[in-house]
């Protein structure tokens, strides 16, 4: 009987206690979408994610003949695909995962990019 009471207490009160760091739970809000623009934000997003094979030198090569630079091909491709050009970055249901091989655009990225082609992406 004396087991059992110890149990009951063990169950009761030993798991019953458990704390989260907020902090762990809910992440800082550091994603700047307010402020985007083409120079500050977009344009190292791409440096970094997408012209290794998307720039004007190679795209006939390694980048399916889509050049994303200069801005003047970037806005080009997004005036006729930018529905194309979304899908691929946010690896959607039948587009071409981008970047190819390579991990999927944090999602704070694709926010940013998202909120700069709502926005009629400017050259700013």
């Amino acid at each position: 009987m004396k087991s059992l009471g110890l149990l009951l207490a063990f169950i009761l009160f030993g798991t019953g206690c458990y704390y989260d760091k907020a902090e762990e739970l809910y992440p800082p809000g550091d994603c700047d979408t307010a402020t985007v623009g083409w120079s500050a934000t977009v344009k190292p997003i791409l440096q970094n994610r997408c012209y290794a094979c998307h720039n004007a030198a190679s795209a006939n090569v390694s980048g399916a003949g889509i050049a994303l630079e200069p801005y003047s091909n970037l806005q080009s491709f997004l005036n006729s695909n930018s529905q194309a050009f979304l899908g691929a970055i946010q690896h959607g249901s039948g587009y071409s995962p981008m970047p190819k091989g390579g991990g999927k655009l944090s999602d704070c990225e694709l926010l940013q990019i998202n909120q700069w082609i709502a926005g009629g992406y400017p050259e700013n």
